[in-house]
């Protein structure tokens, strides 16, 4: 992580040696109302496991802060500070119990209704991909529904189960697809690619509906074009879109903390998407997940994830500018 005593010596801690996010203010998620505007948590939690042995994605939520203690918000790409338009807090991580998934999703869900009850938007580092459905399940509640979904991603994760748990993380999207408030033709998977997919996946998309923008979409086409169809997608007739982002989205040499997947976006492409969903009014959630940081020595994939986030509120902090001044961001 670098010097990260020196560069954290000044900023609030959140827990041991780890700082909140950018050294923003801890706020309990009961105290959110009108104090914030993006409220950030974290979700360690490793369910089953898929492959191997255990990746160590719990960590991911300390390993972010910490990387995040180097950081702005400024972007000088886009002339944009996001924290000078943006109350941005650390709302601390959600209690996990590593011997019941039921009760850490329901922990998970509380969380969420608190942040959004408070007109507050969610941002959630993980931790596996199994916490984006508990995410997902309390925003259509809380909202109403129905919402549309944008998961980039290399692999679809919607299946029905794996070794008879129906909420791995390779089966988020397969419970998503079943809520009440998540029609399948505003779910749109991006970047897909590999062979870690199976057929019966590709499948199960199609039957339902979802749209598939794969690796191959991207490009021919060019990030630009292939998020603006998700969004386009994702949006008809629903009351706002979540965006979910697994590390291995991006290719495996710009991921070294994360899935071993080749062939993927690079870091460029996925802050272009993440920007221009910031800017989009109708963004209800975000969250970033499978990050390995025993894996990741110099903890890349960490700053990676932080620079991730970075991007979604300087693209949310210029919607705010032209809502303020009646002007277009340049």
């Amino acid at each position: 992580m670098g010097n990260f005593k020196a560069e954290a010596a000044s900023l609030p801690v959140l827990y041991g040696d780890t700082p909140t996010i950018f050294g923003k203010p801890y706020v309990p998620p009961a105290e959110l109302a009108g104090r914030a505007d993006v409220a950030v948590s974290g979700v360690p939690w490793e369910g089953t496991i898929t492959w191997g042995s255990w990746s160590g994605c719990e960590l991911g939520p300390r390993t972010i802060r910490q990387a995040s203690a180097r950081y702005t918000g400024f972007l000088p790409e886009y002339g944009v500070d996001a924290f000078e338009h943006l109350r941005v807090v650390d709302c601390g991580d959600v209690v996990v119990d590593m011997q019941s998934r039921e009760t850490t999703f329901a922990n998970i869900e509380e969380r969420i209704r608190q942040i959004v009850r408070a007109g507050v938007f969610p941002a959630t580092y993980g931790g596996d991909h199994s916490i984006s459905y508990p995410i997902i399940k309390a925003l259509t509640e809380t909202l109403g529904g129905p919402i549309g979904v944008v998961h980039l991603d290399a692999h679809y994760d919607n299946k029905d189960e794996y070794d008879g748990d129906p909420y791995a993380r390779c089966c988020p999207f397969r419970r998503v697809s079943e809520l009440e408030g998540v029609r399948g033709e505003n779910m749109v998977h991006v970047g897909i690619r590999g062979p870690r997919n199976t057929k019966a996946q590709w499948e199960y998309a199609n039957s339902i509906g979802a749209t598939t923008l794969s690796i191959n979409d991207i490009r021919a086409r060019g990030i630009d074009a292939v998020i603006r169809e998700a969004w386009e997608i994702a949006s008809r007739g629903t009351k706002g879109v979540y965006v979910s982002v697994c590390s291995d989205v991006l290719d495996a040499a710009m991921n070294p903390g994360g899935p071993i997947d080749p062939n993927g976006l690079t870091t460029y492409e996925l802050y272009r998407a993440l920007h221009f969903a910031g800017r989009q009014p109708n963004l209800i959630g975000w969250d970033m997940v499978e990050v390995y940081p025993p894996f990741d020595p110099n903890h890349t994939s960490s700053h990676v994830a932080v620079w991730a986030l970075v991007h979604l509120l300087v693209g949310m902090a210029e919607r705010r500018i032209e809502t303020d001044t009646g002007s277009v961001h340049r």
